[in-house]
């Protein structure tokens, strides 16, 4: 692969294991309080008086004036960058936004919607929401809520959440318009608790083999999995693949829970040990429902925190294999403190270390910077692309119950290596996947088609099977690629032809049949996949 094609790419990947990393974290506990619940005692008291006054000073003597709101959140992030990574400040504004993905809900009209031509699109109405229940649709345009008019006027993603969240019991007027329709529909609807479904697209991806990918680890994830285990037993499952590969963590009882689910009785899954917080070990149960499935979990960079944990305590005890490459290295625990006025403090307590002893937070001791350019070099290094370019020393190595070497001090290490699979990798094809084109261009497609796809393909396994992506169709894309800017390669459009239509299929299903339709076709080619079913063969 040339520079040009690093540039395009490397940023991608740093971007990826950076958020994953900084902002989804494993939780000891939820815990509540306010200032006074860490300002309380007489050895703070002076430190407290300290820091108001310099703030106070400041106000009311800086030569330009300054927000006394927005100098203290600066002063506690501050503080906190210099701890470690993971520990930070959550503003009021930005504490749903942030905290609603690990609660597994929210409260709204349950719609998943973009912005395209300056109008608000419904993508798909969620599953038993409130939306749904009334009849509003993929494709509907939502141009009034109450008395706002809200299209071509330039509203952004921020506003729209603002008009249509809203706490349970309330009622939105929303008018729509449809497609075929030459008058606006209302819609009287009364807002509702949300699911945000953590565990997607489980299915049977072979006559005996099960797959299920967890995208984050959240308050409801645990039952999402149990349910959707359920169903793939009734349908014959003997192996199951655990699809962990960008899942940044999140709540740690869920991986513990999911973890005991998958272990005989009293084999330790995870503990945990701070200065402050007493070691806390933590085993599994005689529940174990898949104790006697064969397993497979995928984990790749950006697999972090609780993601980890579950790898980890799968390989520990010999469980099952683990497959991919290295995972991101978070082994440090927080807990969160709200505050009064909506705001939180979320606080490193404790490490986790596996079943083997091991620690595998990578080092943060150089700063935030270096620790969040390691995945940068990882792929500098050669890592992500060949296992041999992997070097760790003996003081890192552990072993598992049957005496298999394992690694701590940066990650999980797979028992199979894959890697980054750049065969068809074009510059021209990071560039339309970098610009978000595949996704724009499947959504605009499935909008002026979705009748006839929707009569056509009633189902993700019926699209897969018969739904062609032909010349006219492709060519229809490519021009819409050089239309928003790319230039046109001939000889690297050829190069990653296969590629550009396995992702317009999947992207098409996806807007039709939601993210299993996605997973349906991707995971037909995905090198990962196709070794965890070899494993099973093993």
């Amino acid at each position: 692969m040339n520079n040009n094609n690093l540039k395009i790419l490397l940023p991608l990947i740093i971007a990826l294991s950076v958020v994953v990393g900084v902002y989804l974290g494993s939780f000891l506990s939820n815990t509540t309080g306010n200032k006074s619940l860490i300002f309380s005692n007489q050895k703070n008291t002076n430190k407290v008086g300290k820091l108001n006054e310099i703030l106070n000073f400041i106000e009311e003597s800086y030569v330009d004036s300054v927000d006394g709101k927005e100098l203290l959140e600066n002063s506690i992030n501050a503080m906190l960058s210099n701890l470690d990574p993971h520990s930070y400040y959550i503003s009021p504004k930005e504490f749903d936004g942030m905290n609603d993905p690990l609660e597994g809900n929210f409260e709204g009209i349950g719609v998943e919607f973009r912005i395209k031509d300056d109008t608000v699109m419904v993508v798909s109405a969620i599953a038993n929401g409130p939306s749904e229940k009334l009849g509003i649709q993929a494709g509907d345009r939502i141009v009034k809520v109450d008395t706002a008019l809200i299209a071509g006027n330039g509203i952004t993603n921020e506003d729209v959440i603002k008009l249509l969240k809203g706490p349970r019991g309330t009622k939105v007027n929303v008018y729509i318009k449809r497609r075929g329709n030459s008058k606006l529909l209302h819609f009287a609807i009364i807002r509702d608790e949300i699911p945000i479904y953590s565990v997607e697209s489980p299915y049977m991806i072979s006559k005996n083999t099960g797959y299920i990918k967890i995208t984050r680890f959240a308050k409801t994830t645990y039952q999402e999995f149990i349910n959707a285990v359920a169903t793939l037993q009734e349908e014959g499952m003997d192996n199951l693949i655990i699809d962990l590969r960008g899942n940044g963590g999140g709540v740690l009882s869920s991986a513990i829970d999911i973890a005991d689910e998958m272990l005989s009785k009293n084999q330790m899954i995870v503990y945990t040990s701070g200065r402050s917080r007493k070691k806390s070990e933590y085993y599994s149960t005689n529940k174990g429902i898949l104790k006697n499935t064969t397993l497979s979990i995928l984990i790749n960079e950006n697999s972090a925190s609780a993601s980890e944990i579950l790898a980890g305590a799968i390989q520990d005890n010999d469980r099952g294999t683990i497959i991919g490459r290295r995972s991101f290295g978070k082994g440090l625990v927080q807990e969160q403190i709200p505050w009064p006025d909506g705001s939180a403090l979320r606080l490193t307590v404790a490490r986790y270390y596996t079943p083997s002893g091991r620690s595998i937070q990578k080092p943060y001791a150089n700063g935030s910077d270096e620790y969040n350019m390691e995945s940068y070099k990882r792929y500098e290094n050669g890592e992500l692309l060949s296992a041999d370019s992997i070097h760790l020393p003996d003081s890192l190595k552990y072993y598992t119950k049957k005496g298999e070497v394992v690694y701590g001090g940066g990650g999980i290490m797979p028992d199979i290596f894959v890697p980054l699979d750049t065969a068809g990798g074009t510059e021209f094809l990071y560039q339309i996947r970098y610009r978000g084109l595949i996704q724009e261009f499947s959504l605009n497609y499935v909008d002026k088609n979705r009748l006839e796809l929707m009569k056509n393909y009633r189902d993700a396994i019926q699209f897969k099977e018969n739904f062609n992506l032909n010349n006219s169709l492709f060519n229809e894309f490519i021009k819409f690629v050089t239309d928003s800017g790319v230039e046109r390669n001939l000889i690297q459009i050829k190069q990653s032809k296969e590629l550009i239509i396995r992702g317009l299929r999947a992207d098409i299903c996806r807007n039709l049949h939601g993210n299993f339709g996605y997973y349906v076709i991707m995971n037909d080619e995905d090198t990962a996949v196709k070794e965890a079913l070899k494993s099973f063969k093993k």
